[in-house]
């Protein structure tokens, strides 16, 4: 992915800026890498710094409802400290370790309606600019595809994705926010739970995964009804059909053991969440696997659209 700007600080004349990603998708804890190419304008420049940032769209709760906004979860300085000559050409080449809780934006090469991006902030003699976003895609780690394909094959189905601003208390979390994905139950469990939300909690020594059932306000608030905790390592060999379906089942129990029930008291309720297709939204065709699609041209309409008013939305005017 490409983005071009002119630096706006400076006016015409002023030198450009390409940045390019690597093609393949990145992954939590590993390297993205890419090159920043400049381009020189109609003077020398003193460039002082290259810098990218990490951004992410997250959704936010609170009294009033719910809001979204961009979080910055991370800034490399990859270069500066040289002259761009007039009308010269160089290329920076970069690479930097994404966070281990890096949220996943695909499954299988199929969006997931997550919106995360790369800015760049270009430092000249002074003058700072940003230039557009360039959209970042996220792999997941190979544990978290297998703990997502235990779960397809088990009879989950996905019902949207999306990233939350606050922390799930008792655990290790790092960044600001954290990814929710929601699942359809298994047919063996629709009649206990109406929805179990999966969060990954990825670190250099292994993984957090955090299951809740019927959640009914954020992770921070008092609205959770019942949530278990799992430890598992990135290396790790185990039947995973067999363990994540323990994890359920004990999930479930807990929950019953504290008198859940399906419907009562407004469970499957999110609080002024969107409950219809929107941004995030996906359906997992799970009975295959966990191959994710969408139900219909126009839920994957919407998800395009809004993840490019996002990149659209943040240029800035020229």
């Amino acid at each position: 992915m490409v983005f071009k700007r002119l630096l706006g600080s400076l006016g015409v004349g002023g030198p450009t800026v390409d940045t390019v990603l690597d093609p393949a998708p990145a992954r939590p804890g590993s390297a993205l890498s890419g090159q920043v190419q400049l381009k020189g304008g109609n003077a020398g420049f003193d460039i002082e710094h290259i810098t990218l940032e990490l951004v992410a769209r997250v959704e936010a709760e609170h009294e009033d409802g719910e809001s979204e906004g961009v979080v910055v979860f991370g800034r490399f300085t990859v270069g500066g400290g040289f002259r761009l000559g007039e009308g010269e050409l160089r290329s920076v080449p970069f690479s930097v370790a994404l966070p281990w809780e890096t949220p996943i934006t695909e499954l299988y090469g199929q969006g997931l309606g997550i919106v995360l991006g790369v800015r760049t902030e270009l430092s000249v003699a002074g003058a700072k600019d940003k230039g557009d976003l360039d959209q970042l895609s996220v792999a997941p780690l190979p544990v978290q595809e297998a703990v997502l394909e235990a779960l397809g094959q088990l009879g989950f189905g996905f019902r949207s994705a999306d990233v939350e601003y606050g922390r799930i208390n008792g655990t290790g979390q790092q960044l600001p926010f954290y990814q929710e994905i929601e699942l359809t139950p298994a047919p063996q469990y629709a009649h206990q739970v109406n929805e179990i939300e999966l969060t990954f909690l990825a670190g250099p020594g292994g993984m957090e995964v955090v299951l809740e059932a019927d959640k009914r306000g954020g992770f921070f608030s008092a609205g959770h009804d019942t949530v278990t905790r799992f430890e598992v390592g990135h290396h790790d060999v185990r039947d995973w059909n067999t363990e994540v379906d323990g994890w359920v089942r004990q999930l479930v129990e807990h929950r019953a053991a504290y008198g859940g029930h399906t419907h009562d008291q407004g469970h499957g309720q999110h609080d002024g969440r969107r409950s219809g297709p929107g941004m995030g939204t996906v359906v997992a065709a799970g009975a295959a696997g966990l191959a994710v699609g969408v139900v219909g041209g126009m839920v994957a309409a919407e998800v395009v659209d809004e993840v490019g008013d996002f990149f659209e939305g943040d240029d800035e005017e020229e």
